[in-house]
């Protein structure tokens, strides 16, 4: 098509071209898909704020992509690299499930203080989080805050009576 254009309008083909019409917001809003993802995990369709920015979608997917590049990391066991990817995607698109993969990694890489930080923001976004209170109440557990990591399992208990891995931890964080 290239050398087509370039035969019939010299050098200067791409200047002869029509403006790309623009599409408006609500019509992107009806054509977007829900990106492919846990079962029940789509996205809800993104709108801009008045005044905001048209890039919310696609920083919504770009988010997940980064995210999607963390877990990479985290199965090959470089937690700092996870870190770093999962901060990027955090920018763009504050999700609970990024804030608990990230404290995962700062459990590992033992940065407690930053696990809990992860925690508390993942919490504040999906109260209930079982995967949250069970990794802040780790972290606190390293930090030596035992009343508060036994809240944290207290709370999980509460939706997950039987979860056999918080009822352990929850006699360590007891006897210490």
């Amino acid at each position: 098509m290239t050398k087509a254009l370039l035969e019939k309008d010299g050098v200067n083909w791409r200047q002869k071209l029509p403006p790309i019409p623009a599409v408006p917001i609500s019509a992107q809003t009806r054509w977007s898909v829900p990106s492919a993802g846990a079962p029940g995990a789509s996205t809800p369709p993104t709108t801009a704020a008045p005044g905001g920015s048209d890039q919310t979608a696609a920083d919504t997917e770009r988010a997940r992509t980064l995210k999607e590049e963390g877990n990479e990391f985290v199965k090959k066991g470089n937690h700092k690299k996870a870190v770093e990817k999962y901060s990027e995607s955090l920018k763009l698109n504050e999700e609970c499930a990024t804030y608990t993969n990230r404290a995962l990694c700062y459990l590992t890489l033992k940065q407690y203080k930053e696990a809990v930080q992860d925690c508390t923001e993942a919490l504040r976004l999906d109260p209930k989080n079982v995967k949250a209170l069970y990794r802040r109440a780790q972290a606190l557990k390293e930090l030596k805050d035992y009343k508060s990591g036994i809240a944290d399992i207290k709370t999980l208990l509460k939706t997950e009576p039987k979860n056999t891995a918080a009822l352990r931890l929850l006699q360590e964080l007891n006897r210490a």
